[in-house]
């Protein structure tokens, strides 16, 4: 017999939201535009040395 099909663990579904939030975020911040959103932060370069991140 098969086992019956567990749902996602609360962890999942909270990184699932994070994950759909921060989306948002940044589709509200960039509309309108051409370009793909991009979830996460490219490397700073060197040029980006004077630019402070949130960590």
């Amino acid at each position: 017999m098969t086992k019956p099909h567990k749902g996602p663990s609360p962890k999942e579904i909270k990184e699932k939201q994070d994950l759909e939030e921060a989306l948002e975020e940044g589709l509200e911040e960039t509309f309108p535009g051409s370009d793909p959103v991009n979830v996460i932060q490219p490397a700073p370069s060197r040029e980006d040395g004077h630019v402070k991140r949130k960590p």
